[in-house]
């Protein structure tokens, strides 16, 4: 790093303060008293104790002041949060548990259609929140994108429950309970269904960064908490798709539409008063601007500077000289070897040295380099989401049409839909979220030595090879029950008797992949952004499940086309008596396998970032 004489001042009256107040000028670290201009060191030195009682993390308090750390943040602030992810996760999931089988009964749809409606409508919800993310890290921050999609998507919970409920927008059924739809009542139900779709895109990307935000990285202890506040965000979640899975859906199948999406809409206007009522308590962090003008200016200076040499002494590039980045509410990121390349666009050449203030479309510091390499370096662990997601969503579409097929019966007169089998799924993370931290962490740090017992990314590669199983799992169901039909002839029975209940499993195994590698790859993306990207990378993941619903869609869509040809009823037909859907399972299971080797390859290689840290 250069540093400019203009930037060596004071430095002996500021020993000198310091060796009155009873601190030794040698107790700061040289950086932080060469090459440090603007910074008074004074009022450092005589108020230390006075500073102690504010965050570190550039953080600010509803007023936009330093935040207090007794006043504010910690866990006084999460149960806030936490309550309006419950509330907003059984919104949505009210809505999608149970979507396939709206749009077969009472829009009626072929199950590949309903399928893949339903696929490309999840994943639009995960593709809406890069837009939420960018407003969120660029301009509006993560308190007030929350607050403004949470009312389009009250909104959009409005419209839907009065599609599905009001006479004239809801579609007309006769007497055989076989429904009818015109073009403008499904126009309307999908226009509220796709404003859900958007208010969810501010909410999704923030919150579980919003709640991270809470805990200052700079004090040890309550980063020590921030691990597990992902895990019990994850059960908040989960909390909220067990009541959607199980009342939720029961309401729909036996009290009406109206009422099963009537209720999930109470839950986010719920869940907007649960947010707004921590106001107070929170700690925010202030928009950085626009993170793709940062990657932009670093592309464009390196291909600038495409004969520039780097020099071997990298502290020689660029770098703002405060303590502060020139990145608005980030930290300073230390230079790593990987992409160097990119390294160039830190390089001062002789016209930059000229130019005051410096070109940032010219000359970047090495953190807004280290910005770029950081999503770089996520990108492909970010791919081995996709098959997982593809996996997961099988959830909301096969398994349930696979569910619809068999005895629905719990004892002699209730019948439990088969949508609220993924309650099994929702049961299985509730369980396993407190055994991993409580018990599995605990065991696991002691021998590998490690705070949380297991890396990010060795908890990643654990979920990715137990998704395996369940569709494995799900496979061998298929078969048995293909089996049976073929030994009975129940070809043209709409229940086989086979319970439904043997559909546990498939759940219960993905439930507990999701602790281990959407836990792990949430945790995972919020600690190596940058700082102020975090936002946008929340939502990088997030479409890993838009990614994995639309290659669903894409693969049903293939496998259908091949498979139906020469007059063939194929894998997936209306009357799955007929079908082979266990070659669908267990193909998501080869490529699941081929997924897992991918990721222990680009794992290998991965370097994390470095944050510089300055202590006192």
């Amino acid at each position: 790093m250069a540093y400019d004489k203009g930037a060596i001042y004071g430095s002996a009256s500021i020993m000198k303060q310091c060796d009155v107040n009873g601190l030794h000028h040698s107790d700061f670290p040289e950086r932080l008293i060469y090459g440090i201009k603007g910074f008074s060191f004074v009022g450092l030195c005589t108020s230390m104790e006075e500073d102690d009682s504010y965050t570190k993390d550039g953080t600010t308090d509803f007023r936009n002041k330093p935040a207090i750390k007794k006043e504010t943040g910690t866990w006084r602030a999460c149960p806030y949060i936490l309550g309006t992810e419950c509330c907003e996760r059984l919104a949505y999931y009210g809505i999608n548990t149970n979507l396939v089988n709206y749009l077969k009964f009472r829009l009626g749809q072929r199950n590949v259609v309903a399928a893949n409606n339903v696929t490309n409508w999840s994943g639009t919800c995960y593709v809406t929140p890069l837009l939420g993310a960018f407003l969120a890290d660029a301009y509006l921050g993560r308190y007030w994108t929350i607050a403004c999609f949470s009312l389009v998507y009250v909104i959009g919970m409005t419209l839907l429950t009065l599609s599905v409920s009001v006479s004239g927008l809801k579609p007309p059924c006769d007497k055989t309970n076989a429904c009818h739809p015109t073009g403008s009542q499904t126009a309307v139900f999908f226009v509220g269904l796709y404003l859900i779709a958007l208010g969810t895109g501010g909410i999704k990307p923030c919150v579980s960064s919003f709640g991270a935000d809470q805990f200052d990285d700079s004090d040890e202890h309550e980063k020590e908490k921030k691990g597990s506040f992902f895990n019990w965000f994850y059960l908040s979640i989960n909390v909220g798709a067990l009541i959607a899975s199980s009342v939720l859906v029961w309401i729909q199948m036996n009290l009406g539409w109206g009422w099963g999406f009537g209720i999930p809409a109470v839950a986010m206007a719920i869940a907007v008063v649960s947010f707004f009522s921590g106001t107070r308590l929170y700690r925010n962090q202030r928009p950085g601007g626009s993170p793709l003008t940062r990657i932009c200016q670093v592309l464009f200076a390196c291909f600038r500077k495409f004969n520039v040499q780097i020099p071997s002494d990298k502290s020689l590039l660029h770098e703002t000289m405060y303590k502060e980045s020139a990145v608005k509410g980030s930290r300073k990121l230390d230079h790593t070897e990987q992409f160097c390349f990119f390294d160039k666009a830190a390089v001062e050449t002789e016209s930059d040295r000229i130019k005051d203030p410096v070109n940032a479309w010219s000359l970047c510091t090495v953190t807004q380099v280290e910005e770029l390499k950081s999503i770089i370096r996520l990108l492909p662990i970010w791919t081995t989401g996709i098959i997982f997601s593809a996996v997961c969503s099988q959830m909301g579409t096969l398994f349930v049409l696979q569910g619809n097929t068999m005895d629905l019966h719990m004892g002699r007169k209730f019948e439990i839909p088969s949508a609220s089998l993924s309650l099994f799924d929702t049961v299985s993370v509730i369980v396993w979220v407190p055994v991993y931290d409580r018990l599995i962490v605990p065991f696991a740090r002691k021998h590998t030595g490690h705070r949380n017992g297991f890396t990010q990314l060795q908890r990643i590669a654990i979920g990715l090879v137990i998704s395996i199983f369940a569709m494995l799992t799900a496979g061998a169901l298929e078969l048995v029950r293909l089996r049976e039909v073929k030994r009975h002839g129940y070809y043209e029975l709409e229940h086989i008797p086979m319970s439904i209940f043997w559909q546990v499993p498939q759940y219960f195994i993905i439930g507990c992949a999701e602790v281990f590698t959407n836990i792990g790859m949430l945790e995972f993306f919020y600690e190596e952004a940058p700082d102020a990207m975090r936002s946008l990378c929340s939502a990088l993941f997030l479409t890993t499940s838009a990614l994995g619903n639309y290659f669903s869609t894409l693969l049903v869509l293939i496998v259908t086309d091949i498979s139906t040809r020469h007059g063939k009823p194929g894998w997936i037909p209306d009357n799955l008596n007929y079908g082979r859907v266990h070659y669908f399972f267990w193909l998501l299971a080869v490529l699941s396998m081929l997924n897992v080797g991918f990721y222990l390859w680009v794992s290998k290689w991965y370097t994390y970032k470095r944050p510089i840290v300055f202590t006192i």
